[in-house]
């Protein structure tokens, strides 16, 4: 099983570019040709958040249009930037059938052939902050308590402090009583998670939290505890998380096109 963790596409309607600089609609598209060149492809692509910028209907159509040309499933978690009811709108019929098993949050499993997907909420309506609730935890709780499969759980906001202040600002509250849910499961191989523009990890109730660089701007790493508020324009990402022989592994891919590949070896002899 091969899942493409994409995040943080913030995708905007009528050319608008991000703070009058970034074109995330063009920089999507480059994400999805960059996927769908990709051998093996995904089996399934899974966007952590903040999908567009305004929770907007044109914008998600934008959305819908900008991810056509994948043709494997799609799995949505809801950002800070999305609105529940509009994305689950917009996103309805074949092929999002989950959508139809939320309620209140946008939460829901789903079985991907030897491992398990869960998808929790963590927004706050209207702030940038995220939260996990007793009644979301409990929802958790019951879900990985019913099936011991291997289990990825897909989240926005990270469970953890990054060092990069005005993210931490926007952190997630409930993070200790999720931790001790997840130590007490053990088959939680990882936790994926949006919102930073950035790839970082961090080990979190005994199992691997970790983050997804942005498919457009990256947050500037400034970990000054009063580092200001700052994007940069370094290559785009997204991540391949490969379960294989009873393990996740994940890699890190930069989108755009670069030299190469080039041969080690030249008839069996190390290039010199």
């Amino acid at each position: 099983m091969l899942i493409a963790q994409i995040s943080d596409l913030h995708i905007k309607t009528e050319g608008k570019l991000a703070y009058g600089i970034v074109d995330t609609a063009k920089m999507l598209s480059d994400c999805v040709a960059h996927i769908i060149s990709l051998n093996p492809l995904p089996d399934v692509v899974l966007i952590t958040g903040d999908t567009v910028d305004y929770g907007r209907r044109s914008e998600y159509d934008l959305l819908k249009e900008l991810l056509s040309p994948l043709e494997m499933p799609l799995y949505f978690v809801v950002g800070n930037h999305d609105d529940r009811a509009v994305m689950r709108e917009a996103f309805s019929g074949p092929g999002f059938e989950y959508f139809a098993k939320c309620d209140e949050f946008v939460q829901y499993a789903v079985d991907l052939g030897g491992i398990r997907l869960i998808a929790l909420d963590t927004v706050v309506p209207l702030e940038g902050r995220g939260k996990l609730c007793s009644k979301r935890l409990a929802w958790l709780d019951e879900r990985l308590s019913e099936n011991s499969s291997p289990t990825v759980v897909a989240m926005h906001h990270p469970p953890f402090s990054t060092g990069i202040a005005h993210m931490d600002a926007l952190g997630l509250e409930g993070a200790e009583a999720l931790e001790s849910i997840i130590a007490k499961h053990s088959h939680v191989e990882r936790l994926v998670c949006g919102h930073i523009h950035r790839p970082i990890q961090c080990r979190f109730g005994n199992t691997l939290a970790s983050t997804c660089p942005s498919t457009a701007h990256q947050v500037a790493l400034d970990l000054n505890v009063e580092g200001p508020d700052c994007f940069v324009m370094e290559p785009p990402g997204y991540q391949l998380h490969l379960w294989r022989d009873d393990r996740i592994l994940s890699h890190t891919c930069a989108i755009g096109k670069y030299a190469g590949p080039y041969p080690f070896r030249q008839g069996g002899v190390l290039i010199d």
